[in-house]
């Protein structure tokens, strides 16, 4: 196993507002709050300890507990469900949806990174304890981003009716899915692990929360990971004075549009707020609450509420009250003793504009971490990079990029005119100094006479260079098709691939590389050669 890192700016695949961020550039420190550093997680520790309740603490291990039940917990994760209810313990959190068969390959790399944080705090804070955490996006209801994973280039689908939030969804079905998945995986230790998996957490759990849990918990259990799930009456009866401070006030539409009006004029906006940023839920959908001439109303659905009634329904079902992408942050850092979140760039990217609400609100901002992001290379395909002299940051280059660059270093001819436009531009300088001694009409001219001929010579190069990748047709191919494997669709292979590919050829070894070489505080992007 070798492992490079590179900056994540290098790889062309995050945003200016990451990239921002992990350089602590100006224009973004207003929208967070503590930097993941040590210094900052001092910080954090600090101003966590004493605002977040021990009753708090007491009512989330018991709330955890009674979600573990029927599972196979490890010793190490009862430790740190118990260690929840201390002064001193705090959870490193991520979050994800709850795709079918962990989905993306990212799923690992987010809570490996959880993991691997909370040791490394551990072992910097040894008066602390730190539970790494995921967090069960149960109450999502976007089911067309969940019911499919891709194995080997295909697409492997869970078609139902949709309808409600995704974890109360019923698992029949799936024995189709499995069969399918099954076909695919041959007759290996590894293909019988990854068989049985996926049958024992879908067959033998009658709902999609479950069976992930199941799932996530197998994968991770003997690390300590504690898996929460936020649709759960103990934690929701938690968030009541927050649901009500939205329902009465719309403080996040307020808090969050001001935000916004400031970071939208160097970046781009993620989300937007609504005036209410709760949906009602039951067991069969998931509706916007919104506030129309007086009253409440459920969009879709016939019910309505008076201010009085909602309230009401507040306190006597709290667990119908969902919040959204704007609010769920907020629900997490209120029963959590969180002290910081990891996540992809988009979810950081909304992150930025809860800054001010949560100041508003007196719930302490999390430190945000950019989770680690793994580029997996065989040692055949490296084998191959190194035949055709391309280093790995050339292999994130844009793929015309790429070729050209190659094309230009193989060819037996000059094909490279920077030189000649760099001596050209040198000779226009001379003619426009001899140009500002006559008249504004000649400077033009020389303007217009630059521009012309070094557009032609670059046209030229072009030309020159599309007859080169035809010339080079075979190192072109070759080229080509590795880069194609190794980042499919011209994207990070995390985006795409399912962790089973890999499970499939390296087995558990798979994780414990990934284990010992991810450094979610080096916010640098992995390479990792298999």
């Amino acid at each position: 196993m070798k492992v490079t890192q590179i900056p994540f700016k290098k790889t062309g695949f995050f945003s200016n507002t990451m990239i921002d961020y992990l350089e602590q550039k100006d224009t973004l420190k207003p929208f967070y709050n503590n930097f993941p550093d040590i210094t900052g997680f001092y910080n954090q520790i600090e101003e966590k300890e004493t605002s977040f309740s021990l009753q708090t603490r007491l009512v989330l291990a018991e709330a955890i507990k009674n979600q573990y039940l029927n599972f196979d917990v490890s010793a190490k994760t009862e430790e740190n469900i118990q260690l929840l209810k201390l002064k001193n313990t705090f959870t490193i959190t991520t979050g994800h949806q709850l795709n079918l068969f962990t989905g993306p390959l990212y799923f690992l790399y987010k809570i490996i990174s959880a993991i691997n944080l909370a040791e490394e705090l551990s072992e910097k804070f040894p008066e602390k304890n730190f539970v790494p955490t995921y967090w069960m996006a149960t109450e999502d209801h976007d089911f067309d981003e969940i019911n499919y994973f891709n194995f080997k280039g295909k697409k492997v689908v869970w078609n139902r009716e949709d309808g409600g939030a995704v974890g109360r969804f019923s698992t029949e079905g799936l024995d189709n899915v499995l069969n399918v998945f099954a076909n695919q995986l041959g007759g290996s230790k590894n293909a019988t692990y990854l068989r049985t998996l996926f049958s024992d957490g879908y067959l033998k759990h009658n709902n999609l929360a479950d069976a992930t849990r199941y799932i996530a918990n197998e994968l991770f259990k003997e690390f300590g990971l504690v898996i929460v799930d936020g649709d759960d009456e103990q934690l929701k009866e938690l968030f009541i004075p927050f649901v009500n401070e939205e329902l009465e006030r719309g403080t996040s539409f307020k808090e969050v549009s001001r935000t916004i009006e400031k970071l939208e004029e160097n970046y781009k906006i993620q989300v937007k707020p609504r005036e209410i940023n709760l949906f009602y839920l039951g067991d069969n959908f998931r509706e916007r609450i919104v506030f129309e001439e007086g009253i409440y109303k459920i969009n879709n659905t016939e019910i309505t509420f008076t201010k009085l009634e909602i309230l009401q329904e507040v306190e006597k079902n709290p667990k119908a009250f969902s919040p959204n992408v704007i609010m769920r942050p907020l629900y997490q850092e209120v029963i959590l003793p969180n002290i910081c979140y990891l996540g992809g760039g988009g979810e950081m990217a909304y992150w930025f504009e809860l800054k001010q609400y949560f100041n508003k609100v007196n719930v302490p901002f999390p430190i945000l971490l950019l989770r680690n992001s793994v580029q997996v290379v065989s040692e055949k395909q490296q084998r191959k990079l190194n035949k055709l002299d391309i280093s790995i940051e050339e292999l994130f280059l844009n793929q015309h990029e790429l070729l050209s660059k190659k094309v230009i270093e193989n060819a037996d001819l000059e094909v490279n005119f920077n030189n000649k436009i760099t001596y050209l531009e040198q000779q226009f300088e001379e003619l426009k100094t001899v140009a500002e001694k006559t008249d504004v009409t000649f400077i033009n001219a020389v303007k217009a006479q630059e521009k012309k001929q070094i557009k032609g010579l670059q046209n030229l190069q072009k030309r020159l260079i599309r007859a080169e990748k035809r010339r080079q047709k075979d190192l072109v191919d070759r080229i080509t098709f590795l880069q194609n494997e190794i980042l499919p669709n011209q994207s990070l292979e995390e985006r795409q691939r399912n962790f089973s590919e890999y499970y499939l050829e390296y087995g558990c070894d798979f994780i414990k590389a990934l284990k010992k070489s991810l450094k979610p505080l080096n916010l640098q992007f992995t390479v990792l050669e298999l």
